[in-house]
């Protein structure tokens, strides 16, 4: 199919609002990938206004259509680098979602916030829905700012946060895997590359620390945002009762991941608890339906997911690569 080199004419969106929910788009099209084409300028901006638009009716029910529209509405797709936990590839940088288990809540968190280049959009599209729960769940990164301790904020805006990776071999991927590289000189550049510190230990282990800023302004609104992922990547995510036996089991030093603030001391229970606090009171969601498309501005919205039963297959592709020094 092509499509006319000509701007499409400009397309106001009929976007609802309700309480819980996140904005919300029904739509009915002949062509989903025409109608991505002519909604695109006015789909991104809506996403903008509302920080996350769910779009019902597309119908997109196959992963090859639904890559082709999720490039149709992106800039551009990014590879998966740096990654925690493996992703199943549908179609070109167009994954699975991040395995998480089914019956635990994911955390809300802004995906890739750890590195120095991330998408400024998360796209993610439903094929089959679970049977019960497994939402997206959705939070406004303004609000939870205002909902936490002022302390807490002040110091994380002054100093950033710092993510301490360690690459045991046991639990989480290797370094060869997260990185894609499979020689340390190889890795070594990278880390350079991308203000990530490195340190080679016993046994062929790496340890990483990368430092960012935990507080931004949203580069087209210039809205301050609580913009990291010190909660979903603290070994306190899971609770206590879990924290204490992981390091227990793999020592303070060995955890595949923790996270600090940006002069190195530990986020304990009593701060993430606090953050995961603020997500819970300010979530939204909506339930999957097959072939929903949900379009996520990165920066402004939190996203993570309610516990579900049964089988669920939602695609997911990280969008419009930017870095807070542009």
């Amino acid at each position: 199919m092509t499509f006319s080199s000509r701007p499409p004419q400009s397309v106001e969106l009929q976007v609802e609002r309700r309480p819980g929910t996140p904005a919300l788009l029904q739509v009915d099209p002949d062509d989903p990938l025409q109608w991505a084409f002519e909604t695109r300028r006015a789909l991104r901006s809506a996403v903008v206004d509302h920080g996350a638009v769910l779009v019902r009716g597309l119908g997109l029910y196959d992963p090859i259509l639904a890559g082709d529209v999720v490039r149709m509405l992106a800039d551009d797709l990014m590879a998966e680098r740096e990654a925690f936990a493996p992703r199943v590839p549908y179609t070109d940088r167009v994954y699975s979602t991040t395995r998480w288990p089914r019956g635990i809540p994911m955390c809300p968190h802004h995906e890739l916030s750890y590195r120095d280049w991330f998408p400024a959009s998360m796209m993610f599209v439903c094929l089959s829905p679970p049977v019960l729960g497994g939402a997206t769940v959705l939070v406004d990164s303004s609000t939870v700012l205002t909902a936490l301790p002022a302390s807490l904020v002040k110091r994380c805006e002054r100093e950033g946060w710092m993510l301490v990776r360690t690459y045991n071999g046991d639990v989480g991927p290797s370094w060869s895997d997260a990185f894609g590289i499979g020689d340390r000189h190889g890795v070594e550049d990278y880390c350079r590359a991308h203000s990530i510190e490195f340190e080679w230990r016993r046994g062929g282990q790496l340890r990483t620390r990368q430092r960012r800023p935990a507080v931004v302004r949203h580069p087209i609104t210039g809205v301050r945002c609580w913009f990291n992922e010190i909660a979903y990547y603290s070994e306190w995510v899971f609770g206590p009762e879990t924290a204490h036996e992981l390091r227990d089991l793999l020592g303070p030093d060995g955890l595949p991941a923790t996270t600090c603030f940006g002069d190195g001391t530990p986020i304990g229970w009593d701060l993430v608890s606090h953050i995961m606090q603020a997500y819970s009171a300010n979530a939204v969601r909506e339930p999957w339906q097959s072939g929903d498309l949900l379009v996520v501005d990165n920066i402004r919205t939190a996203h993570g997911r309610d516990p579900y039963t049964g089988p669920r297959e939602v695609l997911a592709a990280m969008a419009d690569q930017c870095t807070l020094a542009e």
